[in-house]
C-alpha cells in the first residue's frame, strides 16, 4: 500500500510534467512565438544536406558589377541593351525567357521599341513588376493588354521574407498577380499551376539547390554580345538580373550563410522547385501535434519506469535520434518540426528531473516530520543518510539605422548643362551631405547619381545610430541644403532644389562585396529596402523627411519637434508603417509629385 502511494503520487507528478511541457510547446508552436528558431533549424538542415546537382535547365544572366565596368553604363541601362540580349537569347535557342527587371515606367520611345520588338520576336517571355491596381493589373510595357499581343506575361517579383529578411519561401500570387517563379513554370509546363503546394499563407518552401552561385550564372555583357556558347542557353529557362550590390537586389537566404544571393539566382531555385513539382515539404499539422506530444511525454514516461539517471540518459538519446530522423527526412524531401518538439522534449526532461527530486525531497521531508516526533534530531538525519540512494572586413549583422537622400528634379535640371558644370554642381552637393553624414559618424555606402545612402552603427557598432541619423538628416535638408541653395544662386544657376530623406532602423547585413575587380561596402536587408522606400514616399509630400517608427522607438533621446504622419502602406510590405517627420524645420522642404520606385524597377 505503501509503495502503491509513493508511485501513485509520482506518476501524478510526471503526467503534470508532461501535460504542461507538451501544453507550452503546442501553445509556441500554435502562436508562432518561436517561428524564428525553428526557421532557422531548416536553415541548418540546408547547411548539413549541403550543394545538391546544379540544375541543368536553368541558368542566369547577371548584371553583376564587372558588368557596369565592361559596358561602362549607369543604371537604368537604355532598353536596347536589354533588346540585345534577348535577340542573343532568342538566336541560341533559349526556352522560356524571364526578365527580372521592372519596365513600368516608359522611357524613349526609340528604346521602349527596341525593347519591344525584342520582347514580340522571342516569344513566351515573363516581365517583372512590384506594381498593381486592386484587380492585379500591371503597366509593364504599357499594359497586360499589349503585353498579351506581344506573346509575354507580367508576373510579381515581392518576396516573401521571414523575420530579419531571409527569404525562404515563394508565395503563389501577390496583390491579385501571379508570382514570378510560377509564371515561369506555367510558360515552361504550358499549363496553369495550382496552390495545391502552398499553405495556408500562400507561401511553399524554396528548394535552395546550395549555396549563392550554384546556379550556373553567365555575364550579361558576355551574354549581349554573343560571347557565350549557344548550347549554354539552348532550350533552358533563362532569368535575367542583377547581382551589383548597388542596385540591392541581393538577399539572405536557407543557404547563403553570411553571404547573399542576388534576386534573379532566389527567383531561379524557386522556378526549379516549382518545375520540380515541389520537392521540399512540411508535414501536416496534425503529424506536427503529434510528435510534439510523443516527445513532449518520452522524459516523464522514461522517468516513472527507470529512475533519474537512466532516463535523462536515454532522452538525450531520444532526443539525438530525433535530428537524425529530422535530417533524413529533410534529405527525403520533407520539413518536420525540430524547434517545437524539441522544446518540448527539453522542458519535460528538466521538468521531470526536478519533479522526481521535488517528490523525493517531499518523501524526506515526511520521513523526517514523522521521525521527529519520535526520536532525536541526530537520529532522523542518519536514517535518512542511509535512504539516499533511494529516496556553443567580413559580413555581420548589427542593428543600425539606413538613410537614403535624393535631390528632386536633379536630372531635369542636369540636361540644360554642360557635362563639367554638371558634375561640378553635383560634386559640391555630395561633398556637403557627405561631410554632414560623416561628422555625425555615419558610413557613406553609395552615390546613385544625386542619391546618397549611408548607414549609421555599421562598421563601428554605435548604441546611439538612430540620434546620429537623424542629426545628419535634419542638417542635410536644413542648413546643408540652404547653403547648397546659396550657392546655387550665387553661381547663377538658379534658385536651387528640394531633397528627400527616408530613414529606417533595423537588422541589416553589411560587409565587402563584389568581384576581383570591383569591391563596394554595402548593407543590405529589409531595413534597408524600406529606408529607400520612405525616400521615395516623400515626393509628392509637404515633407523632406520620413522616419519610420523602428527608427523612433530607436532614438536615445527623442527630439522635441518630431511630428507622427501616420501610418502608410510601403510597396513589398504587407503591414503599414507608422511614419514619422520633423515639424518646424521640415516646413517647406516639399518634393515633386512623382511616384514611388522600388524593388529592380528604373529609376532617375
Amino acid at each position: 500500500m505503501r509503495a502503491g502511494t509513493l508511485r501513485g503520487r509520482k506518476t501524478i507528478w510526471l503526467a503534470v510534467v508532461a501535460l504542461l511541457s507538451a501544453a507550452i510547446a503546442l501553445t509556441a508552436w500554435g502562436t508562432g512565438l518561436l517561428r524564428s528558431q525553428e526557421l532557422h533549424s531548416v536553415d541548418q538542415r540546408f547547411q548539413i544536406r549541403g550543394t545538391e546537382a546544379t540544375p541543368d535547365d536553368i541558368v542566369v544572366v547577371d548584371i553583376d558589377g564587372a558588368t557596369f565596368s565592361d559596358l561602362n553604363e549607369q543604371w537604368p541601362f537604355p532598353r536596347s541593351l536589354h533588346a540585345r540580349v534577348i535577340d542573343q537569347l532568342r538566336k541560341a535557342g533559349a526556352g522560356v525567357v524571364a526578365f527580372d527587371v521592372q519596365f513600368t515606367e516608359p522611357s524613349e520611345p526609340k528604346e521602349d521599341n527596341a525593347l519591344i520588338a525584342a520582347v514580340g520576336r522571342i516569344g513566351g517571355m515573363v516581365l517583372s513588376t512590384t506594381e498593381t491596381d486592386r484587380k492585379g493589373r500591371t503597366n509593364v510595357l504599357g499594359g497586360d493588354a499589349f503585353l498579351e499581343t506581344l506573346d509575354a506575361r507580367a508576373a510579381s517579383t515581392i518576396v516573401d521574407t521571414d523575420p530579419g529578411g531571409t527569404i525562404r519561401r515563394m508565395l503563389h500570387t501577390i496583390d491579385n498577380l501571379i508570382s514570378f517563379p510560377v509564371a515561369v513554370a506555367e510558360q515552361v509546363n504550358g499549363e496553369e499551376i495550382g496552390t495545391g503546394a502552398f499553405d495556408v499563407e500562400d507561401a511553399a518552401w524554396i528548394d535552395f539547390r546550395g549555396p549563392p552561385r550554384t546556379i550556373r550564372t553567365v555575364p550579361y555583357s558576355k551574354t549581349m554580345r554573343g560571347q557565350i556558347a549557344p548550347e549554354v542557353f539552348r532550350g533552358k529557362t533563362v532569368v535575367i538580373g542583377s547581382s551589383a550590390p548597388s542596385l540591392q537586389d541581393v538577399h539572405p537566404t536557407s543557404t547563403s550563410s553570411d553571404d547573399v544571393m542576388s534576386g534573379p539566382e532566389v527567383q531561379a531555385n524557386a522556378i526549379w522547385t516549382v518545375l520540380n513539382d515541389f520537392p521540399l515539404r512540411s508535414t501536416s499539422g496534425f503529424i506536427e501535434i503529434v510528435l510534439i506530444v510523443l516527445l513532449s511525454v518520452t522524459a516523464p514516461a522514461l522517468m516513472l519506469r527507470l529512475g533519474p539517471f537512466p532516463a535523462i540518459g536515454i532522452t538525450v538519446i531520444a532526443g539525438g535520434a530525433y535530428l537524425v530522423l529530422a535530417q533524413i527526412a529533410f534529405n527525403g524531401g520533407t520539413i518536420m518540426p525540430v524547434f517545437y518538439p524539441m522544446l518540448g522534449l527539453s522542458l519535460a526532461s528538466v521538468g521531470s528531473l526536478g519533479a522526481s527530486y521535488l517528490d523525493s525531497a517531499f518523501e524526506r521531508q515526511r520521513v523526517r516530520d514523522t521521525f521527529a516526533r519520535f526520536v532525536p534530531e541526530s537520529v532522523v538525519s542518519e536514517v535518512l543518510e542511509r535512504t539516499d540512494g533511494d529516496l556553443r572586413l567580413g559580413g555581420v549583422r548589427r542593428e543600425c539605422t539606413v538613410l537614403f537622400s535624393d535631390l528632386r528634379g536633379f536630372t531635369t535640371f542636369a540636361e540644360r548643362l554642360e557635362p563639367d558644370r554638371v558634375i561640378e554642381v553635383l560634386n559640391h552637393y555630395l561633398s556637403a551631405m557627405s561631410d554632414e553624414i560623416m561628422d555625425q559618424g555615419g558610413t557613406l555606402v553609395a552615390y546613385m547619381g544625386d542619391g546618397i545612402m549611408a548607414v549609421f552603427g555599421a562598421p563601428i557598432k554605435q548604441d546611439d545610430h538612430a540620434d546620429r541619423a537623424l542629426r545628419a538628416a535634419r542638417a542635410m535638408i536644413g542648413e546643408r541644403l540652404d547653403g547648397f541653395n546659396a550657392w546655387m544662386e550665387q553661381e547663377g544657376l538658379g534658385d536651387g532644389f528640394q531633397m528627400g530623406v527616408g530613414l529606417n532602423s533595423g537588422t541589416v547585413m553589411s560587409g565587402q562585396v563584389g568581384s576581383e575587380r570591383r569591391i563596394e561596402y554595402t548593407a543590405i536587408g529589409d531595413t534597408t529596402n524600406t529606408a529607400a522606400r520612405l525616400e521615395g514616399m516623400t515626393k509628392g509630400t509637404p515633407h523632406a523627411l520620413f522616419l519610420s517608427e523602428a527608427t523612433r522607438q530607436a532614438l536615445v533621446n527623442e527630439p522635441a519637434d518630431l511630428e507622427l504622419v501616420g501610418d502608410h502602406e510601403v510597396r513589398g510590405r504587407k503591414e503599414p508603417i507608422t511614419l514619422w517627420t520633423l515639424g518646424p524645420c521640415d516646413a517647406g522642404k516639399i518634393g515633386t509629385a512623382e511616384t514611388v520606385k522600388g524593388g529592380n524597377e528604373e529609376s532617375d
